[in-house]
């Protein structure tokens, strides 16, 4: 619904009030990013207080150790700490991977999976977790008349009910 004569100048004040308050919210909470308090203090600020919230945010010092006190109050271009991309950036590109860029292995302490060995199923359900666990593959038969394997660290095994006392003597 369009509406007209005086009212309609009201929603174009409205508009811009609204992109100042979203823009002093938006500039505040990367300000106060950049000084290293957390972006959510700038946001609150920026919509609580406006533009009055960005100039607070602007006064406040910034932490040891911020991006603030390490690169000044704007950002370099092609800084140290983002190189300049090579290339295209959508297309196949040479991009260079830096040792940052690439996640870490899953588990650094396994050993590396057997090229040979069947892959994994995927849609097997979950093991459960209190059952006990899966026989190695790679390890010899057990001996059949080996006694069975304790653990050191389970309870001890619950020997049943004590035996029925003897009937007393008959007189």
């Amino acid at each position: 619904m369009i509406l007209t004569g005086a009212a309609g100048a009201i929603g174009a004040t409205a508009l811009y009030l609204l992109f100042i308050w979203l823009a002093s919210a938006a500039a505040a909470a990367w300000m106060a990013e950049r000084k290293g308090y957390g972006e959510r203090l700038g946001l609150t600020f920026g919509l609580v207080l406006t533009f009055v919230g960005f100039i607070l945010v602007l006064l406040l010092p910034g932490r040891p150790g911020s991006a603030w006190k390490l690169e000044g109050p704007l950002p370099r271009r092609g800084s140290a700490d983002r190189p300049a991309v090579e290339g295209p950036v959508m297309g196949g590109g040479d991009a260079v991977a830096e040792p940052g860029d690439a996640p870490p292995p899953a588990d650094l302490g396994a050993p590396p999976a057997d090229p040979g060995a069947p892959p994994a199923d995927l849609g097997a359900p979950p093991a459960d977790p209190g059952a006990p666990p899966a026989a190695d593959p790679g390890a010899p038969p057990a001996d059949p008349g080996a006694p069975p394997a304790v653990d050191p660290g389970a309870p001890p095994a619950d020997p049943g009910p004590p035996p029925p006392a003897d009937p007393p003597p008959a007189a």
